[in-house]
């Protein structure tokens, strides 16, 4: 698959290969070819089968992980570091949050590591935290929320520096049902605010067609593009009305249909 670079881009991903160990006898290629586009302002899901590579694919385009071939470029320029203008949400909150730092001080870390001056720190931390619904926990500790609301604390960590694009790696699948529907809907808001684009890792195919604009289905070990689905939902979207419409059965069956393990 190739692509053709676009102006609007935020992230062109071209002929993306990683092989673990490379040159020694346990060389290990777990991506193969991978290519894809991210528009501005899209939320775009990756999903695949379980093996698949998605994890190491995120670490890749974050640039905490080196490609063995292909290029990665973010907003045009090319990607051999982290951006300063990337923000990360990972699956264990508890360990993304410093337990003796308060909320505050754990969403104010990475302005410090800007370099942003500490009266605009204060105000920014307020705003993220309130962006997620947690204006009254900043001097409150981790230790003290239930694990949907350590969620959030980290996502406007993330947030606090207002990132161009936030890549989430199945940043809900250590919550209960319910708490995982609420962050859902609270990302789909967030990133409807806030104008930021999104790409998400998940297992969980009603999740990506959930959140999604445009879904990237990898293949099994050493993974390829299989296909690129578009997603038809409109912006508003409700976990009922969205979950039980015949668009969203339609994609679920197809999607299903690409990532069962035995289907080639």
């Amino acid at each position: 698959m190739t692509i053709t670079q676009t102006d609007t881009a935020v992230l062109a991903v071209d002929g993306l290969r990683k092989i673990y160990n490379e040159g020694t006898d346990q060389a290990n290629m777990a991506i193969d070819r991978v290519s894809f586009l991210v528009e501005k302002g899209e939320f775009v899901c990756i999903v695949g089968p379980s093996g698949a590579g998605k994890t190491t694919l995120l670490r890749c385009i974050s640039g905490l992980a080196a490609p063995s071939a292909g290029s990665i470029a973010f907003e045009g320029e090319p990607l051999d570091s982290v951006p300063e203008q990337l923000g990360l949400v990972f699956q264990d909150y508890s360990r993304s949050l410093y337990p003796w730092f308060t909320n505050g001080k754990n969403v104010a870390l990475p302005l410090a590591a800007r370099g942003v001056p500490k009266s605009e720190r204060a105000q920014r931390v307020t705003q993220a935290l309130t962006s997620v619904g947690l204006g009254h926990v900043e001097k409150k500790y981790p230790w003290e929320l239930s694990g949907g609301m350590q969620q959030r604390v980290a996502i406007a960590r993330s947030l606090s520096y207002r990132p161009e694009l936030l890549l989430m790696d199945e940043p809900f699948a250590s919550v209960d049902a319910q708490t995982r529907f609420d962050l859902e809907d609270l990302i789909l808001k967030v990133r409807r605010e806030l104008g930021i684009t999104v790409v998400l890792v998940t297992h969980d195919i009603d999740e990506a067609i959930y959140l999604s604009d445009r879904i990237v289905v990898l293949s099994k070990n050493p993974s390829v593009v299989k296909e690129v689905v578009t997603v038809p939902l409109g912006a508003e979207r409700s976990q009922v009305e969205t979950r039980s419409s015949e668009t969203f059965l339609e994609l679920r069956s197809h999607l299903l249909s690409l990532v069962m393990p035995n289907d080639d």
